[in-house]
């Protein structure tokens, strides 16, 4: 999910609770492998899957390439998927680096700050949004008044929701919202048991393309400031900047490639079985990814839409007060000098 889009699979929480308890033994800092006289820092990343810049990134070696200019390399831990997983696994020191959006990483800083965030890619105005059904005679956001949608609690998906109701002046309560994790959500929507779901490009592009649903308003008609953030465990940060600098730069000119030619990253492991992008999904996929931008540090603009984001959970009782970003934010910049 482009950087943000790093696999077609959600990592549910049962598999982040077992990642956390398998790491309980680790010593709080990345493991360092001592080989050829010099010391290799290893580095967890959730696995890329079969599309993205971090899928490419393993297969063709220029990831590895990237890091071992700092002495580390990469252990593929897991799936990429929904931020909140991940987020525990980074507080259980079993993650060093994931990414997810802003109003993930406010939910989860909110509840426990293991982690800054040192970079942001500009907000899905294309790939996310609320889905219907092409024949649901739903038109409006009006018209999900007395209806049920499809929510992640506390992240992009109610938070897509709950801007679209604000801009239509629409009480929330006038709407249902049934919350179910990512993975659980395709079934029940395409069953009808829900009416329309909020969403993000990792599902909501296959659902267009399989089904022939349709976007009833996306996030750029909301005016979304849903920012893709990267996190990285304080731990991690605090003992290896020189690490977090080189994965950024990697991330950076990576997506920006990635922009000039999307299709290049995707499929990249695999053209056929449950994780191939098909033809039909491409079609719906490229113009988003081609519209997105790339990584970028942390700066003012940004943590003023940050800061605007965590008024708006606040407001919504979605977090207890507006939390302040800015303390769990690395200045990449300031990093790339002190790592020099």
């Amino acid at each position: 999910m482009n950087v943000r889009q790093l696999a077609l699979a959600t990592t549910s929480l049962l598999a982040a609770l077992g990642l956390a308890a398998c790491s309980s033994s680790s010593t709080g800092s990345a493991r360092a492998d001592t080989a050829g006289g010099g010391a290799t820092v290893t580095v967890r990343l959730p696995d890329g899957g079969n599309s993205g810049v971090l899928a490419l990134g393993r297969k063709d070696g220029s990831l590895d390439k990237a890091l071992a200019k700092v002495h580390a390399k990469v252990a593929w831990t897991g799936t990429a998927g929904a931020f909140a997983p991940a987020a525990q696994e980074l507080d259980a020191n079993a993650l060093d680096f994931a990414e997810g959006s802003i109003t993930s990483a406010i939910a989860a800083l909110a509840q426990t700050p293991g982690f800054k965030l040192f970079a942001a890619v500009d907000p899905d105005k294309l790939g996310e949004g609320i889905l219907v059904k092409k024949d649901s005679g739903i038109n409006t956001i009006s018209d999900l008044v007395g209806r049920k949608v499809a929510v992640w609690h506390g992240g992009t998906s109610e938070y897509l929701l709950l801007k679209a109701l604000e801009q239509q002046h629409i009480p929330v309560d006038k709407v249902t919202r049934v919350y179910l994790q990512p993975n659980q959500i395709g079934p029940v929507f395409n069953s009808g048991q829900v009416d329309a779901w909020s969403t993000w490009a990792t599902y909501s592009v296959p659902t267009i393309a399989n089904s022939g649903a349709r976007f009833l308003t996306t996030g750029g008609e909301v005016g979304s400031e849903n920012y893709a953030v990267w996190a990285v465990r304080n731990g991690f940060a605090e003992q290896h900047p020189e690490i977090v600098k080189a994965l950024y730069t990697y991330l950076h000119d990576a997506g920006v490639k990635q922009q000039q030619n999307p299709e290049a990253y995707l499929n990249v492991r695999t053209d056929s079985g449950p994780e191939a992008v098909s033809d039909a999904q491409k079609a719906v996929e490229l113009p988003i990814d081609k519209a997105l931008g790339t990584a970028q540090p942390i700066g003012a603009t940004q943590l003023e839409h940050f800061a605007t984001v965590a008024q708006f959970f606040a407001d919504q009782k979605i977090t207890k007060g507006a939390f302040d970003v800015k303390p769990h934010v690395i200045d990449i910049n300031a990093t790339a000098a002190s790592a020099k």
